[in-house]
C-alpha cells in the first residue's frame, strides 16, 4: 500500500516526540545516577576520614602518629578510594599547622568547622574533615581525585548508549507508528474512494433525470413522448433508490458488525425460501432454477436470517442475470465435514480472471457490461464477514461461476432427528479450505478463496 507524505510526516513527528520524551527521561536518569554515585563515593571518603579522627588521642599531637604507609604514588596510579592514603594535621588556635603524617602536603589556611569540605591542593581535589581538640583542630584529609575520574569514566559509555538509544527509539517509534496507522490509513483511503465512487454512481441517475426533465420542458411534445420521458425518469429513480438502499444496508452492516446478535438458523430453510421467491424471475428470463439440499446432516450455523436471506438473494440474482436465456442455475446447501456450505452455480460465461480479485469491491462491475449497481457482492461479502464465513470462487461445472460460502457448523440445541448422522460424520468428506489464494485449475479456470475473519 502506498503511503502519502502526510502519513509519513505524521509518523515521523510522533516518533520525534516519543524520542524527545525518552531522551529527556534518560538525561534525567543519568544526572540522578551520577549524583548518587558521586554522593556515595564522597560519603565513603568522609567516613574513612571521620574514622581516622576518632582514633587520634590529643596527647599525641603534634607528633607524627602514622608513618606514611600509603605512599603518594598511589594517587598517580589511580588507586581505589580505600587505598588512597589519609593525611592528618594539627592546627593550633593561632592557625599554625603541623603535619601528623609523613609525606602530607601543605594544609591550606582557613577557618575550620565540623562540616566536611573539598579543597584543591596543587590542582588536586582533597576532601577534609576537622575535629576540635582543645583550643585547636585535628584535620584529616585524603585525595578525592578518584571521584571526578569515576564520573569521566562513566560519561563516555553513557554518551554512546544515549546515541544508540536515540537512533533505536526513533527508528522503532517510526516503524511502529507506520505499522499501527496503516489500517487507519487504509480505511481513510478506502473511505475516500468509496465516497468518490458513491458520488459518481449517485450523480449518473441524477444527471439523466435532470437531462430528461430539461429535454421534456424544452418544447411541447406529444403524449407518447412525455410518457416515454417519464418512464425513463422513473427507471433512473428506481435505480437511484436501489443504490441508496444498498448503501444504507452496507452502512448498517458496518456499524452493527461487532454487536450484531447471532442466532442458530437452518441455512437450507432460509436459502430454499429465498430461491423460491426467484421462481417468477427465472421463468421470465427463461432460466432453469433448481434448489438442492443434502439433509443427511444438520445444516445449522450461527447468523441472522435477514443476512443469509440477503446473501442468497444476491448470489441467485447474479446467477440468473449471467446464465442467460436457456441457461441453468443450481442452488445447493450441504454439510461437508464440520462446515455447512451454500453453493450457487450458473451456466453463464463465468467471471473473468482479471475481475476475480475485485469482485467484492464496492461499485465494481464485471467487464462484460454488467448494469447493476456494483454493490451486490459487496453486500454479500459484508454478510459473510459478519457471520465469520468463508468464500470459494471458481469455475462451475455448469460452465459459469461457482460461488460458495461456508460456515462452521453450529452445535445443535436439541436432540438429533432419528436416523440422522451427527455433525462431521460424513465419511471421506474433506473440509472446505479457507486460505486466501488463487490456484489455476484445468480449463483455465481460477479458484479464489477468501478466508473468514478471526
Amino acid at each position: 500500500m502506498r503511503r502519502d507524505p502526510t502519513h509519513r510526516s505524521n509518523a515521523a513527528r510522533v516518533a520525534g516526540l516519543a524520542t524527545a520524551i525518552v531522551i529527556a527521561c534518560y538525561v534525567i536518569g543519568i544526572l540522578v545516577l551520577n549524583l548518587v554515585v558521586t554522593s556515595r563515593l564522597t560519603h565513603e571518603v568522609d567516613n574513612r576520614l571521620k574514622g581516622r579522627l576518632a582514633s587520634i588521642v590529643p596527647s599525641q599531637l603534634p607528633a607524627p602518629i602514622h608513618d606514611a604507609t600509603g605512599r603518594s604514588d598511589l594517587l598517580s596510579r589511580g588507586a581505589d578510594v580505600d587505598e588512597v592514603p589519609i593525611f592528618t594535621w594539627a592546627v593550633s588556635a593561632t592557625g599554625a599547622t603541623s603535619a601528623s603524617t609523613l609525606g602530607a602536603p601543605t594544609l591550606p589556611r582557613r577557618r575550620w568547622g565540623d562540616a566536611p569540605v573539598t579543597l584543591s591542593i596543587a590542582g588536586t581535589p582533597f576532601r577534609f574533615v576537622a575535629d576540635a581538640h582543645g583550643t585547636g583542630w585535628v584535620v584529616a584529609g585524603a585525595s578525592a581525585i578518584e571521584i571526578p575520574r569515576v564520573r569521566s569514566a562513566v560519561l563516555g559509555p553513557e554518551l554512546i548508549f544515549g546515541c544508540v538509544l536515540v537512533a533505536a527509539v526513533f527508528i522503532g517509534s517510526l516503524l511502529i507508528g507506520l505499522r499501527a496507522s496503516a489500517p487507519l490509513e487504509l480505511i481513510r483511503r478506502r473511505q475516500g474512494e468509496f465516497t468518490a465512487d458513491a458520488s459518481h454512481e449517485l450523480r449518473t441517475p441524477l444527471s439523466v433525470i435532470e437531462a430528461e426533465v430539461e429535454l421534456a420542458l424544452s418544447r411541447k411534445r406529444d403524449r407518447p413522448d412525455y410518457e416515454a420521458a417519464l418512464g425513463r425518469i422513473g427507471g433512473e429513480g428506481r435505480r437511484l433508490r436501489r443504490i441508496v438502499d444498498d448503501l444504507l444496508w452496507l452502512a448498517r452492516t458496518d456499524a452493527e458488525a461487532e454487536r450484531a446478535e447471532r442466532s442458530t438458523l437452518d441455512v437450507a430453510e432460509v436459502a430454499g425460501a429465498c430461491t423460491e421467491r426467484f421462481a417468477a424471475v427465472s421463468e421470465r428470463l427463461g432460466v432453469s432454477l433448481e434448489f438442492l439440499c443434502d439433509r443427511r446432516t444438520p445444516l445449522v450455523v450461527q447468523g441472522s436470517v435477514e443476512g443469509i436471506d440477503r446473501l442468497t438473494g444476491v448470489l441467485v440474482d447474479n446467477a440468473l442475470k449471467h446464465a442467460g436465456s436457456g441457461g441453468r442455475v443450481e442452488v445447493r446447501v450441504r454439510g461437508v465435514g464440520s462446515r455447512v456450505s451454500l453453493e450457487v452455480d450458473d451456466s453463464g460465461s463465468g467471471i473473468p480472471a482479471e475481475d476475480v480479485p475485485r469482485i467484492f469491491d464496492r461499485f465494481h462491475r464485471l467487464a462484460d457490461g454488467d448494469q447493476g449497481t456494483g454493490l451486490g457482492l459487496a453486500i454479500a461479502d459484508a454478510v459473510v464477514q459478519g457471520t465469520r464465513g468463508a468464500w470459494v470462487v471458481r469455475r462451475s461445472e455448469l460452465g459459469g461461476a461457482h460461488m460458495e460460502v461456508s460456515w462452521r457448523r453450529a452445535p445443535l440445541r436439541h436432540a438429533p432427528v432419528p436416523g440422522q448422522r451427527p455433525p462431521g460424520d460424513d465419511a471421506g468428506a474433506e473440509p472446505i479450505p479457507v486460505r486466501l489464494e488463487r490456484v489455476p485449475e484445468g480449463g483455465g479456470s481460477t479458484r479464489h478463496q477468501r478466508p473468514p475473519p478471526h
